[in-house]
């Protein structure tokens, strides 16, 4: 990989990832340019860009799969984003998506899973699911993607009232 200093974000957690990565919409949807695209992919992370934007709609999934034959000799020292489609972010099909998404992509894990947009699925509901990915090890790290203000105040009171599994299960054993 390149030794080219990237300016980096910092999770909560420490974790650090590019700021600046590659996207992925529109590729892997036209055979004509494929080969360009897999050498855009790879010159990109050579320079250090390192962190890979895609989504399950992109091309319906070409994108990922583009992503895979590219990099997939390179995977752990890539940061993959994916997105799911709001209408896949309920309990019962984010886990489904989730999967798909890491099947074409080559991978056991996202880096990052985003909720594309918001859709009619309650976003406590998707909290829920994305957090059950997360304890699964499917994902690391969770967020959403084009929200406004209004939908990221009601993002922020679904966890506002989340309780805490430490503290619960602190004041389950004093009881």
């Amino acid at each position: 990989m390149g030794e080219t200093l990237m300016k980096t974000v910092v999770f909560p957690d420490g974790e650090k990832a590019c700021a600046l990565g590659q996207g992925t919409w529109m590729m892997g949807e036209r055979r004509d340019r494929r080969t360009a695209e897999i050498a855009a992919l790879r010159t990109g992370v050579e320079l250090g860009m390192t962190l890979i934007d895609t989504a399950e709609m992109y091309g319906e999934g070409a994108a990922e799969t583009l992503i895979a034959e590219a990099l997939g000799g390179v995977r752990d020292e890539l940061f993959l984003v994916s997105k799911a489609y709001p209408h896949n972010a309920s309990r019962l099909r984010l886990a489904a998506a989730c999967e798909a998404s890491l099947k074409r992509l080559g991978t056991d894990r996202l880096d990052l899973y985003l909720l594309h947009w918001r859709g009619s699925v309650p976003l406590g509901e998707t909290v829920e699911a994305m957090e059950a990915l997360k304890t699964a090890g499917k994902i690391r790290h969770w967020g959403v993607s084009n929200l406004d203000t209004a939908d990221m105040e009601d993002l922020i009171a679904c966890l506002r009232y989340r309780p805490d599994p430490l503290q619960s299960v602190t004041t389950r054993s004093r009881a």
